[in-house]
């Protein structure tokens, strides 16, 4: 079991920036990835992010390449979300999950990940 919970969301104006926190705790497996999705009211889940706990290498949807970053800290079992120069349409509550065997051509799938924080809402005014 994983357990994970998100901390950073809040209001912003649009091009300022947040960053999202998500501690994880309990056994993760190799070949295992963390990512952020979000959902907007009335929308569904749509990938934003993710990063693998060994080797580190990330994944981005085009819609946040270039303004937002995810990174890990291994010792502290955390995650971040860096999100800069933020918009009205980045507005929505932001979820930490973690999935423990994910295959490439599956990191942006939601149906990879098992785990979900109870996530956090993410508000950015014009």
């Amino acid at each position: 079991q994983v357990q994970l919970a998100e901390s950073g969301g809040g209001l912003v104006q649009a091009g300022n920036s947040l960053r999202l926190s998500c501690a994880a705790s309990g056994e993760t497996a190799r070949n295992s990835a963390t990512a952020w999705f979000r959902q907007a009211p009335g929308r569904d889940y749509e990938f934003v992010a993710a990063i693998r706990w060994s080797g580190g290498s990330t994944h981005y949807a085009d819609s946040v390449k270039g303004r937002f970053t995810i990174s890990r800290d291994g010792a502290k079992k955390t995650m971040y979300l860096q999100m800069n120069s933020l918009k009205p349409e980045d507005s929505a509550v932001y979820y930490c999950t973690h999935g423990n065997g994910v295959i490439l051509s599956s990191i942006r799938s939601k149906s990879a990940y098992a785990y979900w924080g109870q996530g956090t809402q993410v508000t950015v005014s014009s």
